[in-house]
């Protein structure tokens, strides 16, 4: 029998796939059937913080009658709004642990380090297991000097580390002046995990009426080599666990990860392309695969590719493009 437990943030899980947070994680009903499944654990779906302000915002464009300038009513209300955002999360996680046996992981989607961080002890308190960082800041400003950037994941991770006891993760961007730089001050932050990466809202044009519309809304089985090459170069240089996340849609690809040295992959586009029974399907072709190298554990195989600065240095980098093509027949491209 094959071993595919493995240690997450100090959480022990079955195996090593993980329900990424996402529509499917936002009910008891889908986090039943998300256990059920043979997932090893779930991240709720994420609190967003532009959610709250974007609903605070509607309401006072529809206006409030007589308190619309009453500024004690107006605090209040933020306030209530807040809270009933807490409540339901809270009652979402004690009514699903009373019906799941597999940890489940709080996720708060971060835009700044404003003193909402402060939810994260609500959700410690309602009983989920580790909380997940959710930086989902595209870095498009030009006047915003990268060490900014830096700072406010620094910034997130200390104000909620002082709050919570539980393990907590922060789910990153691929986009940064010096990523490997970054990550390892993630790292020295005190995370428990980094998972890599988010994956950003995709902005496609129509032609022929000059909207902006959105993108592919799910990853393709072709977008994990990015997260395979940062997993793979950061392996062995972090203290903190790795989770991969973005184009996980085989066992193949979960199989490179762990190869890479990641200690759980995420999975959310496979789910809704193909349903929850694609993980059982996976978590058996990892076993059959394990059998045929000859492993009994999954420990055995983590990190066994991860980049080696003086070995394999040059098959992550430049020079192994050039390796591809120097002897590449262009007439023969298609």
């Amino acid at each position: 029998m094959k071993i595919l437990e493995t240690k997450y943030m100090g959480l022990r899980l079955k195996n090593p796939i993980i329900v990424g947070s996402c529509g499917l994680t936002a009910s008891v009903e889908g986090l039943k059937r998300i256990a059920q499944s043979g997932a090893a654990a779930v991240v709720l779906k994420s609190i967003f913080e532009e959610e709250i302000i974007k609903e605070h915002e509607d309401t006072l464009k529809k206006k409030l009658g007589y308190q619309d300038n009453n500024l004690e009513f107006l605090d209040y209300f933020d306030y209530q709004l807040k809270n009933d955002v807490l409540k339901k999360t809270a009652t979402l996680v004690e009514e699903a642990k009373k019906e799941i046996d597999i940890p489940i992981i709080g996720s708060l989607n971060c835009a700044s380090s404003g003193e909402w961080i402060s939810y994260a002890k609500n959700l410690e308190k309602a009983g989920v297991d580790a909380l997940e960082l959710n930086v989902f800041k595209l870095p498009f400003d030009i006047d915003q000097k990268p060490e900014e950037q830096e700072k406010l994941y620094l910034s997130i991770i200390d104000k909620v580390k002082e709050n919570i006891s539980i393990p907590v993760c922060i789910k990153i961007a691929p986009y940064s002046s010096n990523l490997a730089a970054m990550i390892k001050k993630l790292d020295d932050s005190g995370v428990n995990a980094i998972t890599m990466f988010n994956r950003f809202y995709n902005v496609d044009f129509d032609i022929m009426t000059d909207e902006v519309k959105a993108g592919g809304t799910y990853s393709s089985d072709q977008d994990y080599y990015n997260t395979l090459r940062w997993i793979s170069i950061m392996s062995g240089k972090v203290n903190c666990d790795l989770s991969a996340s973005t184009g996980i849609h085989s066992a193949e690809t979960a199989i490179k990860m762990i190869m890479a040295g990641a200690t759980t992959v995420q999975v959310v586009s496979k789910l809704y392309k193909d349903g929850l029974g694609s993980i059982a399907g996976m978590l058996k072709n990892i076993e059959l695969w394990m059998d045929k190298r000859g492993y009994l554990s999954i420990d055995e195989f983590r990190g066994s590719v991860h980049h080696e600065p003086k070995e394999n240095s040059e098959k992550f980098e430049r020079v192994q493009f050039m390796k591809y093509f120097s002897g590449h027949n262009p007439d023969q491209v298609i």
